[in-house]
Parts: C-alpha cells; sequence; structure tokens
C-alpha cells in the first residue's frame, strides 16, 4: 500500500507540472501580451517596456516558466530596484484589475465556493444514490421506471432554469427561504445552512439524476455476480448481501465520478454562484474572464487542476482500499 500511495503521488505531481507548463504557456505566451493587458489601452511604448522587465518577459522563456514555476513553491520578486514586489508563497502574481495578490483572492473566495460544493455534495450522494438503489432492488418495476423518468428530466434541465424556478417557488411565491447571502460557517451556522439550502438543491437535482442513472446500472451489474449468488445461497440477510456484498462492489465506479465532480465544483460554479450572487471562485472567474485578468484566470485554472488531480489520488486510495487488486 506505500508504494502504490508513493507510484500515485509522483504521478499526481508530475501531472500538476504538467498543468502548469500548459496554462503558463497558454496565458504568457500565446497569444495575447501580459504585459500590454496590465499596461491598459493607452500605453506608451517605455512604459511597455517597463512592464515587461517588472514582469520577467524580457527573459528566456524557460526562465520566465522556471521563475514561475519555483515562485509557487518558494516565492519571488518581481520588479527590482525601488519597483521591487516581494510575492510570497505560493506565488500565483498579482491580479492587473486592483493589484491584489491571486492567492489571497482565491483563499477569500474558496470557503464560498467549499461550501456550496460540499453541501450539494452531500445532497446528491444522499438523493442519487438512494434513487439507484431503490431503481436497481425493483429492476423493471413501477417504481424503477418513476424514478429513471425523473432522472432523465431532472438530468435534462439546465442549472440555471433549476436556479430560477427554485428562486420563484421557494422564495417569491411560498416565502420559505431568504435569497441566498453568503454568512460565514462560524458566524451563524444556522444562517449559512439557509442561504446555502437553494443553491445546493439547485445543483443537487442535477447531479442526484446522474448519480441515480449510474448507481442503478452499477448495482443491477453487480447483483448479477456469482458472489451474490453463493452469498444468499449461505442464507445471509438481504440487507447484509444488498450493503456489504452489492453496495460495496456497485459504488466503486461512482468513486470516479465523485472526485472529478467535487474537484471541479470546489474551483467554482460559474453559473449556480452567478445566480445567486454567491463570493465564490466561480464568480472571480467570471469576472476574470470579462477583463482579461490573466493572473486570476491562470491561478484559478491551476487551483482547479489541483483539486481535480487530489480528488483523483483520494480516489485512487480508496479503490485500493476497497479493491486490492489495484494495488498490483
Amino acid at each position: 500500500m506505500i508504494l502504490y500511495t508513493l507510484r500515485r503521488l509522483a504521478a499526481v505531481i508530475g501531472v500538476l507540472v504538467a498543468v502548469a507548463a500548459v496554462t503558463f504557456l497558454i496565458f504568457y505566451v500565446l497569444p495575447s501580451d501580459p504585459a500590454a493587458a496590465a499596461c491598459g489601452k493607452s500605453c506608451s511604448a517605455e512604459r511597455l517596456a517597463a512592464i515587461r522587465a517588472h514582469m520577467g518577459l524580457d527573459q528566456p522563456l524557460w526562465r520566465q516558466f522556471w521563475d514561475f514555476l519555483s515562485g509557487i513553491f518558494t516565492g519571488r520578486t518581481l520588479g527590482s530596484g525601488h519597483y521591487a514586489l516581494r510575492c510570497h508563497v505560493p506565488c500565483l502574481g498579482y491580479s492587473y484589475e486592483n493589484s491584489e495578490a491571486v492567492w489571497d483572492l482565491l483563499m477569500n473566495r474558496l470557503p464560498v465556493s467549499a461550501s456550496l460544493a460540499l453541501g450539494a455534495a452531500v445532497l446528491w450522494l444522499v438523493l442519487g444514490l438512494s434513487a439507484g438503489v431503490a431503481a436497481a432492488l425493483r429492476k423493471d418495476t413501477l417504481t424503477d421506471r418513476v424514478l429513471m423518468v425523473g432522472a432523465v428530466g431532472a438530468a435534462s434541465l439546465p442549472v440555471y432554469f433549476t436556479s430560477m424556478m427554485l428562486i420563484y417557488g421557494l422564495i417569491r411565491v411560498a416565502g420559505l427561504l431568504p435569497y441566498p447571502s453568503y454568512v460565514p460557517f462560524g458566524d451563524d451556522p444556522a444562517r449559512w445552512a439557509s442561504n446555502l439550502l437553494l443553491p445546493w438543491l439547485a445543483l443537487a437535482v442535477l447531479y442526484a439524476a446522474m448519480y441515480a442513472r449510474q448507481s442503478r446500472s452499477s448495482m443491477i451489474e453487480a447483483m448479477a455476480e456469482p458472489y451474490i449468488r453463493t452469498a444468499r445461497a449461505k442464507g445471509l440477510p438481504r440487507r447484509t448481501v444488498v450493503v456489504k456484498h452489492g453496495l460495496r462492489t456497485g459504488m466503486t465506479p461512482i468513486l470516479t465520478l465523485f472526485g472529478m465532480d467535487l474537484g471541479g465544483l470546489l474551483a467554482g460554479a460559474v453559473i449556480t454562484e452567478s445566480i445567486f450572487g454567491l463570493p465564490g471562485i466561480g464568480q472571480l472567474f467570471y469576472g476574470a474572464l470579462s477583463s482579461g485578468d490573466q493572473p486570476v484566470i491562470l491561478g484559478v485554472t491551476l487551483l482547479a487542476a489541483t483539486f481535480i488531480v487530489v480528488a483523483n489520488l483520494a480516489v485512487d486510495l480508496l479503490y485500493a482500499v476497497v479493491d486490492p487488486r489495484v494495488r498490483l
């Protein structure tokens, strides 16, 4: 298990370095000029040259990438002399819009996106897996058909449509919930949950529908395996057969799906955060795209890649616990 974990960690480091190289190439080499974007529209040639020197863009490409990569782990100094600016670890540069460190911007927004992603994940796992397992155990019955038709219908609804319907039905018509505005968990846990319930539901409806269909297929396949028939022949209780044997095997494909989905959402749900006005990473990313703030776009991209890669590492380790054959 230790050797397997070390191999996976080495692979994660390699993937993250490759992602950093690709994103650096896209945002700092092709096709726009970061110095021109930072300088603005009315920028003299002398000012542009000074900004290029300040950002290190006058250095060879390999040196620029090395400075960028090492700055993430050791920090770096941007510029020189009177205009030198220390960028602390992990250095992802400074925003063109407000000259604030990109890492600080991300960390200020991360609690919002993490609250949204984790809360929605709990809902969609409970709803999706419950519906999928129930449909699989009642295959080809009315319950199965109703659940799967509902899952297909829910999966076909765009998240912005579901969000608007929830806002209209639960806030404007019924008045059951306040309009979402993020409240830190440490300030008031009850208000934190009540203000995030609608965004959680908007995301959970879409993901729960996909998880219901996937878990149904996986459970049907698992329950047809020979060891399930053996367990039944031994006289084990139905609950033990389903939970201990069927569910453990049938849910392993869900782990991969869950790792990808949760890792992506931790870096921000752009549409959901924009509709509900939540100041998360997704909203920050949308604003950076609109204004062409390259350091912020790059920072969000790297953070999203890190979350997804780390989530997949966690999934691989869970696979090794559930099925020892993957360690070979």
